[in-house]
């Protein structure tokens, strides 16, 4: 079985520690694990795969015209039309030889030529969204929507990582836009939580405002009136670090939050396992239209979750068996929640192993593979 992976947003680094760029290597990852022969297309392959991934196959695209931020709108946009000739060229190339049984595309702006490319070779194809699809700049923004429609048209199976998204896809003429949330990689997660030590909140993330990190340093207050032990946990770094730092100081909380800054994915699961409860929150004048990596990634660890009652996150809840859900913006109403959880520690730890045991039965990068290639309907023997 071979496979043609691509990336083409030459904005997008495929081996960074981004969580869009987790989930493009988890799924080469998975890939691999089902004997595939997995060829990856991408503008952004300078930066050193991960050991594990060194048997992908890498088709650089002209890296070095790749963009820089420093060209203007039309200058970028221009170059990501012109990426779907050399891609077209680079796909035909690497197919002469053996050929190619499916090609799993990240969607990206001005992108068509994948999805025309297999469907004109009669190639099981999938494109898959993991945002609403982008409008580029005015001047460009015709193109954009004209090329969108081919991709999504183009496609065997078109895949969006939420609802929301695959009402977008549906818009832009996919048929039938299947939703696939992320997954988890259970052998990243070999030990479950211990719960011992102080009462840890935990966050992970980047420190960006929407994701309302403000609120859970807020509830802190309010939790060690009862709890003066408890402690928040901030695993991640963005632009709102250096302003959630002053706050958790004006409250007297700077000993009581931890700041780790950004660390790679393979560090992760120990510092979840630090962690009580692995909390999410997000503002509701954001669009809350994706699947929140780290929300797969707490239950995995065995932490039960907080989730805010924004963009339907409260159903990965399980009607309370893996986590409680509070109202956004307020942080007496999280205090409230994380109080009751831990006034009960044996349920606390029944409600992070029920939501391991999820994660790890339905949510799998490995399940989600072998379902994609079944539905895609290619046409291989898959163990």
């Amino acid at each position: 079985m071979r496979i043609a992976c691509v990336c083409s947003d030459p904005d997008f680094a495929v081996f960074d520690n981004k969580p869009a760029s987790v989930h493009v290597q988890e799924m080469l990852r998975a890939f691999l694990g089902l004997g595939a022969e997995v060829h990856l297309f991408s503008p952004r392959l300078s930066d050193p795969a991960p050991r594990d991934l060194i048997r992908v196959r890498l088709h650089p695209l002209d890296p070095g015209r790749a963009l820089g931020h420093g060209q203007d709108g039309p200058a970028r946009a221009l170059r990501r039309i012109a990426l779907n000739d050399e891609l077209t060229a680079a796909l035909e190339a690497a197919h002469i030889a053996t050929p190619f049984d499916l090609v799993h595309e990240r969607y990206a702006l001005f992108a068509h030529a994948a999805m025309e490319w297999a469907r004109a070779r009669r190639i099981a194809s999938i494109l898959h969204a993991s945002a609403p699809p982008e409008q580029g700049p005015r001047e460009f923004a015709r193109q954009a929507e004209d090329s969108t429609r081919r991709a999504m048209s183009a496609a065997r199976m078109v895949t969006a990582v939420s609802l929301p998204v695959a009402d977008y896809c549906g818009d832009y003429g996919a048929i039938l836009p299947r939703v696939v949330p992320v997954g988890v990689n259970p052998a990243r997660f070999a030990a479950p939580a211990a719960h011992d030590g102080p009462f840890t909140l935990g966050v992970l993330g980047a420190l960006r405002p929407w994701h309302d990190a403000d609120t859970v340093i807020e509830s802190l207050a309010f939790v060690r009136r009862d709890l003066p032990e408890s402690r928040l946990l901030i695993v991640g770094d963005g632009p709102d670090r250096a302003r959630l730092e002053r706050l958790a100081a004006a409250l007297g909380l700077a000993d009581a939050v931890a700041f780790t800054g950004a660390v790679p994915p393979g560090h992760v699961p120990g510092h979840l396992a630090r962690m009580s409860v692995g909390v999410a929150l997000y503002r509701p004048d954001q669009p809350c239209h994706f699947s929140p990596l780290k929300l797969y990634e707490y239950m995995a660890a065995g932490l039960p979750v907080v989730v805010s009652r924004t963009g339907g996150l409260e159903a990965l809840t399980g009607e309370g068996r893996f986590g409680r859900v509070v109202p956004p913006e307020s942080p007496r109403a999280l205090a409230r929640e994380l109080l009751a959880m831990a006034a009960d520690p044996q349920a606390l730890r029944r409600m992070g192993m029920a939501a391991r045991d999820q994660v790890q039965a339905h949510h799998s990068w490995d399940g989600i593979a072998r379902d994609l290639l079944r539905r895609a309907r290619v046409g291989v023997r898959i163990g």
